[in-house]
């Protein structure tokens, strides 16, 4: 009996441990500018991404978008366009396109290309006057992108 349960339970574990791995930038598919799947197969957190989106040192989105929700962040931008509504006017494929890189869907976008790590020259290694080399990761994690999407999907009219 004991040893059917650990079997069952070892089979269980290994089903759900195996669900989904997180998608490498080099390798989203994107159609139309959209991501159909989810870069780590976890469900993203709106509350973190709402942390992100306004955090100058992660996304720093209100750089660039104004967003009402993100009222207690100073410094909203008006480059792109305001976030209110975001969740109504794209899907969540979109928006997880858009802030993997935007360049895809809206070419002539200002907008980082927060999930990209390479097809652009990048600067040298820091401040250390040493070029750069493959050390450079994406601007966001493949979570922190699920998460902003979780949130900006959260932004209805």
């Amino acid at each position: 009996m004991e040893r059917t349960f650990l079997a069952i339970l070892a089979l269980t574990a290994s089903t759900f441990s195996g669900a989904a791995e997180e998608i490498a930038p080099t390798a989203v598919v994107y159609v139309d500018g959209s991501v159909e799947t989810s870069l780590t197969g976890t469900a993203g957190d709106p509350a973190m991404g709402r942390e992100i989106a306004g955090n100058k040192s992660l996304g720093n989105c209100v750089a660039c978008h104004e967003v009402t929700d993100l009222a207690d962040v100073p410094f909203h931008g008006e480059i792109g366009p305001m976030l209110d509504g975001a969740g109504d006017r794209w899907t969540e494929a979109e928006l997880r396109g858009i802030v993997a890189n935007a360049k895809i869907m809206f070419e002539d976008s200002m907008m980082p290309s927060f999930y990209k790590t390479e097809g652009f020259i990048r600067p040298g290694n820091a401040y250390t006057g040493e070029a750069a080399d493959d050390t450079f990761g994406p601007l966001l994690t493949a979570q922190q992108i699920e998460d902003v999407v979780a949130y900006l999907a959260t932004l209805k009219e």
